[in-house]
């Protein structure tokens, strides 16, 4: 589990792989940890919008 401020810099993190448009596959922390949740919590606030959602 990590620290509150590595959950601050993964949701960061996300967030800028989502504005850059990087695919959600690119997170680097392990499918166990709480701070890939927090890190795809980042990203799913910042990816563009699909055609889907449209």
């Amino acid at each position: 589990m990590g620290t509150r401020e590595d959950i601050v810099k993964a949701i960061e993190q996300g967030a800028e792989a989502g504005r850059r448009g990087d695919d959600a596959r690119t997170c680097p922390y392990p499918g166990d940890s709480l701070l890939r949740t927090a890190w795809i919590r980042g990203y799913a606030r910042e990816r563009p919008a699909t055609a889907a959602a449209e």
